[in-house]
C-alpha cells in the first residue's frame, strides 16, 4: 500500500466510513452480485449522467484501483482523480466506492470476473 493510500484510508475511517481492501471487494462483488443482463451499444441510463472520462474512472474503480493507480492509468494528477470520483459519487447518489461499484456492475460496465462485459 502507498503512503497515500494509507493517509486516505486512515481520513475516510476518521470520517465514521468503512474502507474495504480493492481485492476483497472485488470478491464480495463476485460472490453477491449477479452479473447484469447483456450489455447494449447503449449507455446504461444509470451512467447516462457521467462523462466519458468519469465512466472510465468508474469503470477502474470496479476493477479494484486505488486512486493512486487510476492517476496512473489515465495519465492525472491525484487530485484530479479525487475530483472525479468525487463528482462521480454526486452524480450517481452513492456515498462511497463500494456503493460505485454496485452501480458499475448492476449497470453492465464490469463483470464479476474482472473483465469487461
Amino acid at each position: 500500500m502507498s503512503p497515500e493510500e494509507l493517509i486516505e484510508g486512515i481520513r475516510i475511517v476518521h470520517r465514521g466510513e468503512a474502507t474495504v481492501a480493492p481485492r476483497l471487494l472485488l470478491g464480495l462483488i463476485g460472490t453477491f452480485v449477479r452479473p447484469a443482463r447483456p450489455r447494449t451499444a447503449v449507455t446504461p441510463a444509470e451512467l447516462s449522467v457521467l462523462s466519458a472520462r468519469e465512466v472510465q474512472v468508474l469503470e477502474l474503480i470496479a476493477r479494484g484501483l486505488s486512486n493512486a493507480q487510476i492517476a496512473e492509468e489515465v495519465k492525472l494528477s491525484m487530485s484530479t482523480v479525487k475530483n472525479r470520483v468525487s463528482d462521480l459519487f454526486a452524480k450517481l447518489g452513492v456515498r462511497d466506492r463500494a456503493q460505485a461499484v454496485i452501480v458499475a456492475y448492476e449497470a453492465g460496465l464490469v463483470t464479476p470476473r474482472g473483465g469487461r462485459p
